[in-house]
């Protein structure tokens, strides 16, 4: 097998290579893309254009394209496979293992997928694709593949090996041999070094075992990816109701699910309202961050109101304006702390997790703390530094504490209450959170100084 060449993606053989292109010098493109690997490649192929993108890909050997083809960008995907042709795409998707073809089929609406699925030679991979075409794209069987290895309990070591050796060309990666009844039922995994070990005519029944972590079909993604992280899993069978082995999700299927779902929640922390990468359009990017910062605009326009509110008493303390980018400020951050933690614990939930009492129970603790103590240092800072007068301190301080209250009241609750209606928690940690307590804070702020200061 020839080493990996060491690649380096830069402007001058970008700018090189699409040059190549132009003139067509093939020569050039193919050497300069021997030996280099399927992810650089399909990362230089991310930065081309759609044309020269399909261009370099039929040059290349149809394994190597195929491969590529599944290693591209989602966005550069939705440009170049419209443009493919019906038969070629076909001739593609057999190379691939079955969850990745299924994938690149349901890139299309209705009336191409079955002019591709027709255009598919190889029976047993259409089969494959066709029945995971039924799972919704996020369940364990949407992300399953088709190729693994199973052994019968009453086969011996010499079957089990004809039948990995069968198998090879269509396995890539072979961590365990499940072993299954004549239902097909799954009974436990045997490992390679017990078959290696075992004397010819051992029964694969006696040295199989039954400790094996399966998950059902119609699982979430997320929940696969956490039952293989916990137990610390390089794949996992997948099986239907009858406990059937229907397919096996690897490691390289789940870290795409756990870049896919950490992408979802930054981008909703952040107030982005849809999938969006910098590449996309200004229309796109717009489109998607415009929402939140409507919202965030709308709630300036509302605080600016309940100034306005409070604007005799303002006239009379001018002083308390200054203080209002400080309880704007904490109230923000203690509310994106306290909604940052439990979005944190839900999406690593544990039987053994605090129920939704106790987590509200510890985040009131922690915010009388925290408010206590930055109350009292307002307090000091305003009295003793600043030089106002001790009730004036006690005003600023006071009001201070009660943001923190409410802005933890508010960062521990929301998150919660959007997780029981199904709603992605990570909303609550972005604009949606410091706009709301950007209003309560103001709101508490001037009613305690109307309180205190009698405005």
């Amino acid at each position: 097998m020839e080493p990996i060449k060491q690649f380096e993606l830069s402007k001058e053989y970008l700018e090189s290579l699409q040059l190549g292109i132009e003139e067509g010098n093939i020569d050039f493109i193919l050497e300069s893309l021997d030996g280099v690997n399927v992810a650089d490649i399909a990362a230089l192929l991310d930065e081309l254009s759609m044309q020269e993108s399909i261009y370099v890909l039929r040059l290349l050997e149809k394994q190597l394209a195929s491969d590529i083809l599944i290693e591209l960008d989602e966005d550069t995907l939705a440009k170049v496979l419209p443009e493919l042709e019906i038969p070629e795409i076909a001739s593609w998707i057999e190379l691939m293992d079955s969850d990745d073809g299924a994938d690149i089929v349901s890139f299309f609406p209705e009336k191409e997928r079955e002019e591709i699925i027709a255009e598919i030679q190889d029976r047993i991979k259409l089969d494959q694709i066709l029945e995971l075409l039924r799972y919704e794209e996020d369940s364990a069987g949407g992300i399953m593949a088709k190729e693994f290895i199973r052994a019968n309990k009453n086969w011996n070591v010499v079957q089990t090996i004809n039948e990995i050796r069968r198998q090879a060309e269509n396995v890539e990666k072979i961590y365990s041999i499940y072993v299954v009844n004549n239902k097909q039922q799954l009974l436990g995994r045997v490992s390679l070094k017990k078959i290696i070990l075992a004397a010819a005519e051992t029964k694969i029944e006696d040295i199989f075992d039954e400790d094996v972590v399966s998950v059902p079909v119609h699982m979430d993604q997320e929940e696969v990816a956490s039952v293989m992280r916990k137990y610390d899993l390089e794949s996992v069978p997948v099986v239907n109701a009858k406990n059937k082995l229907v397919g096996r999700i690897t490691v390289d299927d789940i870290l795409d699910v756990v870049q896919e779902e950490a992408d979802e929640d930054i981008q909703a922390m952040a107030g982005v309202s849809a999938d969006i990468e910098e590449s996309d359009s200004v229309f796109t990017i717009s489109k998607a961050r415009l929402p939140w910062l409507l919202i965030g605009v709308i709630g300036g326009l509302m605080g600016a109101k309940i100034i306005g509110f409070f604007e005799d008493g303002l006239s009379k303390y001018l002083a308390l304006a200054s203080f209002i980018p400080l309880v704007a400020a904490t109230g923000g951050n203690v509310g994106i702390q306290a909604s940052s933690l439990i979005v944190q614990s839900l999406a690593s939930k544990s039987a053994f997790d605090d129920t939704p009492w106790q987590r509200f129970l510890k985040g009131l603790l922690v915010a009388l703390l925290n408010g206590f103590v930055l109350g009292g240092f307002v307090f000091l800072v305003v009295v003793f530094l600043y030089g106002f007068d001790p009730i004036f301190g006690i005003t600023v301080g006071t009001a201070l504490y009660c943001v923190v209250l409410l802005s933890s009241f508010m960062g521990t609750v929301t998150p919660l209450v959007l997780n029981r209606f199904g709603i992605n928690p990570a909303i609550a940690s972005g604009p949606f959170i410091t706009t709301t307590n950007d209003l309560l804070g103001l709101a508490v702020y001037f009613g305690v100084a109307m309180l205190l200061l009698k405005l």
